[in-house]
């Protein structure tokens, strides 16, 4: 972002007119991490102030990302948990991770309606003033009326919650751009990385004339020459926009080039779709999009194969530019998805059947109406990542170094995208790619969301924090950005309360606050027993833990192939430090694609202290939910249990229970 020089002696209109507002704690980033922050504070006791940029709340949650990017349920807590309860409620579930962009918005406006938090939109930071390792002051401008007034925030606390890292980038904060090279943190997997996975196959020219290298490349290939694997550079994961279509023609805006629309733009597209013909391919249009089913007849768009809605290396520029730039540059990358939509529907180089299929499709009317049904908020998958007191490597990710201080778990696979096109020995690549996971959910460090404190003493950042390319790749999740959010918020409210640095507080205290006052409100946090609790559970027969990638609560499960022969019996016995009234779940994860057919139940006998009643569950039907077993009154002391009975033929799963104290 521009940085405006101020000359202490110089009057202008903005000054004469200037608003001062002072604060307990200011978030910089109406993001879905920065309306929690502010939501924490307010909960707490703090005056908090969110300020945002554009006119839109929410981030990439409220702007077509409603196929959640997870990895495991036990990594989301706190208010970011009932953020997606919430969502289940309105779509009458217990919990919802797929949902539209509206539905979103609207719980966290109603979320916000119950708060004292003050929201200012449309207005940019344009500078900061420091002193002794403090911020004292930020300087907003309007980005939607040049004459309206600035203002200047005093607050003792200040969070950066932009993609970008705006706010740590101004005030001075170290940070990386980019891709680190592998040697610098002992990484594997960090800097240029030629792989497999959403790349272009062997065989297609680069070049206009496909037989002639001196007509030039086609468009979208960079002139760049690939380097060693893993050395570090400047270069950025692709961003897109994660958009809203429908097939439902009541509910349908057509599509429609953009006003800059030209075909040669796909050419390459147009080469790969001729190879594949030649190969007798069937085309359908999720080969070219992901197309993630949303609720009410809506998706969820995202990027898929060589050529797609990632407009790769067309962002490099975007974080370190001013407002219109970026501006700019989001538009390039809608005018390029809009025309990659248009051009799959209506090119004759297009096979007619996934024309008619593109054509089935259309915006979403009832989504993002004063944009034509097409999202905000540009995908910024990675910003700034401010070089904190400590920075998270791939170690932290697959186990290799586990911190104390963790403040919020993320557990999705180290994830990064094409970051660029290239010519490779005469061919096009996609170069940047990585998608490695299998591993549980680990902590996030307390020390990754605080600046150095040679550098800053009063700043907070749980958005674009200290960690590598690579480890960002799998924290970079809106769920985990909320987590963030909330800790960095009580970690400020600790720091203003104790009169320190945000670096001295008390990490135990702080842990301790997340743990027992999930939601900030008083509300009794649940409790969970997991198979992995192996002290509080009881296993009888022929059952064995699962591998990662069947996706697990927590971090593995138990199954058995059951038949009449053997008793299969796991008993869970729940850590409950009071009586009272408690609503029960049990999780139903997916069983392995190699493992037998599931059995059509399982049998869950309930023992709450003085009854016994047995219920039926289908784990098949509810594979990835949590499904209620009942409403209970239960005796804590009389050692209450659930059994896990696979009575039935086939594979049965015993996994995790949570009971939700009701007030």
């Amino acid at each position: 972002m521009k940085k405006i020089t101020l000359v202490i002696l110089f009057i202008s209109v903005f000054q004469l007119n200037a608003k001062t507002i002072e604060t307990d704690i200011c978030i910089y980033g109406g993001t879905s991490a920065g309306i929690v922050s502010a939501v924490s504070a307010d909960r707490l006791g703090k005056k908090a102030l969110l300020i945002e940029p554009s006119n839109y709340i929410g981030g990439l949650t409220t702007s077509g990302l409603g196929e959640t990017d997870i990895g495991n349920k036990f990594a989301v807590t706190g208010i970011s948990r009932d953020f997606y309860r919430q969502l289940g409620t309105h779509y009458g579930e217990f919990e919802m991770w797929k949902f539209e962009p509206h539905v979103a918005l609207d719980i966290f406006n109603n979320i916000l309606k119950n708060t004292q938090v003050e929201i200012i939109k449309n207005y940019e930071l344009t500078s900061v003033f420091k002193r002794n390792g403090k911020i004292e002051e930020l300087k907003f401008t309007s980005t939607s009326n040049k004459t309206t007034e600035e203002i200047t925030v005093c607050a003792k606390i200040f969070i950066d919650a932009t993609y970008e890292g705006d706010l740590l980038a101004q005030a001075g904060m170290s940070y990386m751009l980019g891709r680190e090279d592998n040697s610098l943190y002992g990484e594997t997997l960090n800097g240029v990385q030629l792989r497999d996975k959403h790349q272009f196959p062997d065989g297609i020219s680069p070049y206009i004339n496909p037989k002639d290298p001196n007509s030039g490349y086609c468009y979208g290939i960079q002139n760049e020459i690939l380097q060693p694997a893993g050395t570090g550079d400047k270069k950025l994961q692709a961003y897109n926009f994660r958009f809203c279509l429908t097939q439902n023609k009541n509910n349908f805006i057509p599509i429609t080039p953009p006003h800059d629309y030209d075909p040669s733009k796909y050419e390459l597209l147009k080469r790969v779709i001729a190879q594949r013909v030649g190969l007798g391919w069937k085309h359908i249009l999720k080969s070219y999009l992901l197309i993630n089913e949303m609720p009410n007849g809506k998706t969820d768009i995202n990027n898929m194969g060589p050529f797609s809605t990632d407009f790769i290396g067309e962002n490099w520029n975007y974080v370190e530019a001013d407002f219109e730039t970026r501006k700019s540059i989001a538009k390039a990358h809608e005018n390029y998805i809009k025309g990659l939509l248009f051009f799959l529907g209506n090119d004759s180089s297009v096979p007619s059947e996934l024309r008619n299929e593109m054509k089935s499709w259309g915006y979403a009317k009832d989504e993002f109406t004063d944009n034509g049904g097409f999202p905000h908020q540009i995908y910024v998958r990675e910003g700034r990542r401010m070089i904190g007191e400590y920075v998270m490597t791939e170690n932290n990710c697959l186990g290799k170094t586990i911190v104390n201080d963790g403040i919020g778990l993320a557990a999705y696979t180290m994830d990064s995208h094409n970051c660029q096109r290239i010519v490779v020995n005469g061919m096009v690549k996609n170069e940047g790619d990585v998608q490695v996971g299998g591993f549980p959910p680990y902590p996030i460090s307390y020390r990754s969301i605080v600046p150095q404190q040679k550098e800053c003493t009063n700043l907070l950042v749980p958005v674009s924090l200290s960690a590598t390319h690579i480890a960002f790749g799998s924290i970079r999740m809106e769920p985990v950005f909320m987590v963030l959010g909330q800790s960095a918020a009580v970690a400020a409210c600790m720091a203003i309360d104790a009169k320190v640095d945000i670096q001295k507080i008390n990490i135990k205290q702080l842990q301790k606050t997340l743990l027992n006052n999930p939601l900030l409100n008083g509300t009794l946090p649940e409790v969970l027993i997991d198979n992995s609790d192996k002290k509080n559970i009881k296993v009888t027969g022929n059952w064995a833990i699962t591998k990662m990638k069947e996706a697990p609560y927590k971090m593995d499960y138990l199954l058995v192939n059951a038949d009449s022969n053997v008793a299969n019996i796991v008993k869970f016995y729940p850590k409950l430090t009071q009586s009272g009234n408690y609503s029960v779940y049990f999780y139903c994860p997916e069983k392995p694609v190699d493992a037998s057919h599931w059995a059509s139940s399982v049998t869950l006998k309930v023992f709450d202290g003085k009854n016994t009643n047995n219920v039926i569950v289908n784990q098949e039907k509810h594979r990835h939910h949590w499904v209620k077993v009942g409403e209970y009154k239960i005796e804590a002391k009389a050692k209450p249990f659930i059994e896990v009975i696979a009575d039935k033929t086939g594979v049965a799963i015993a996994d995790a229970f949570i009971f939700i104290p009701k007030e």
